[in-house]
């Protein structure tokens, strides 16, 4: 099946705004539930008619991207829920936005997690709701996304509090991991055929001032971080790989509210990555300069299929095909024509607020991807 999906999406498309609106008045959860049953038909209709290789529910019932682990496991304080017991009131302060970068009058980046503030314990499954709806209603293979184990301790451990429960943001990833992990296993065996690891932490180690800050901030080296975050994803990924099962890896330099938080190439991570991390499919952000160039992909494997994310999710405007016809062929020149795929570079609401565009923007963006790879691939 990896072959034949060279239209791919990320996974997040645009909320509509009856579910918004529903999720702020603090809709009681029966009503979310339709709301979101109903959009996600509608959705599922759309990606049909357009012709895309693979489904998803864009992940309506989500909050941001990383939101099923949180609302599945016990000991985050998570931004609007309020303290739970025993933990310090305004623990779940964000970062500074200026860590946050964008255009124009873009407004500031929301919240994507908490804070760690007990021993972590799984209550449900993460996903097992998202798929059972969509293994009855999709039209065609669909993907389930979930996020890298290394999406958390950045965000979610604090000094002063988390170290009261977890004695650094190491043993707070070696106890994500089984979480992860597990949820691959149950996925597998419900007979999901494409699942893909949501991983814009990454980007920190492409990014020259993001490595000092891991090096200055955080007390380690980067590279060492990066190993590090190699094992933990291979371990969640430990024997999910096998024939009929596609495992892929989103790397991004992050995508709130059309804003984003690193920059530069691949090079820096590129052997490494590509070699080391257990997967069949790269899904990878090159809509812009910021992106880099194309030279990293000599790194990849001749059993790993990258998808080009060239087609941006952070502005209207429709990239030409030519533009992108011509971009393929230039990756093309470091990695053969049939080990490519076309996306967009990121999801279209990656937080449920999304980012700064249309839902007819959205689908016009999803339609070029769709056209160009069957002029491209056949």
């Amino acid at each position: 099946m990896a072959g034949q999906i060279r239209a791919d999406q990320v996974g997040s498309l645009l909320r509509p705004q009856e579910l918004l609106e529903a999720r702020s008045r603090g809709a009681p959860p029966e009503e979310l539930r339709e709301i979101e049953d109903r959009h996600i038909l509608r959705l599922l209709h759309k990606q049909q008619e357009i012709g895309v290789d693979i489904y998803t529910d864009g992940e309506l019932r989500r909050r941001h991207f990383m939101s099923d682990l949180l609302e599945a496991v016990e000991g985050f304080e998570v931004p609007g829920d309020g303290p739970r017991p025993g933990s310090p009131q305004g623990a779940n302060r964000s970062r500074p936005s200026r860590t946050w970068k964008g255009e124009g009058t873009t407004p500031p980046p929301t919240r994507v997690t908490g804070v760690v503030t007990a021993r972590l314990r799984p209550i449900r499954r993460l996903t097992e709701h998202e798929v059972a709806f969509l293994r009855k209603h999709s039209p065609g293979p669909f993907k389930i996304t979930l996020p890298s184990a290394n999406q958390f301790p950045a965000f979610a451990f604090r000094k002063g509090i988390t170290d009261r429960v977890y004695r650094d943001p190491s043993e707070l990833l070696w106890d994500i991991v089984p979480i992860i992990r597990d949820e691959i296993r149950a996925l597998i065996a419900e007979g999901v055929t494409y699942i893909q690891l949501d991983a814009p932490r990454y980007s920190v180690y492409i990014d020259p001032q993001w490595r000092e800050h891991v090096r200055a901030e955080l007390g380690m080296e980067p590279e060492a971080a990066l190993d590090e975050a190699i094992r933990a994803d291979n371990a969640c990924l430990e024997g999910a790989r096998r024939p009929g099962v596609i495992l892929a890896f989103h790397l991004c330099r992050g995508n709130n509210r059309s804003q984003w938080f690193a920059e530069g190439g691949y090079d820096p991570i590129a052997e490494k990555v590509f070699n080391e991390l257990q997967v069949d499919r790269f899904l990878l952000e090159y809509d812009d300069e910021r992106s880099g160039t194309f030279e990293p992909l000599r790194f990849v494997p001749p059993d790993k299929t990258v998808v080009l994310g060239l087609v941006s999710t952070k502005r209207p405007q429709l990239e030409p095909r030519e533009v992108l016809r011509r971009r393929i062929e230039e990756a093309s020149r470091y990695i053969p024509l049939e080990n490519l795929a076309l996306s967009p570079q990121c999801g279209f609401a990656s937080v449920m607020e999304g980012n700064l565009l249309t839902e007819e923007d959205q689908w016009a963006k999803l339609r070029q991807v769709v056209e160009v790879a069957r002029e491209v691939w056949g």
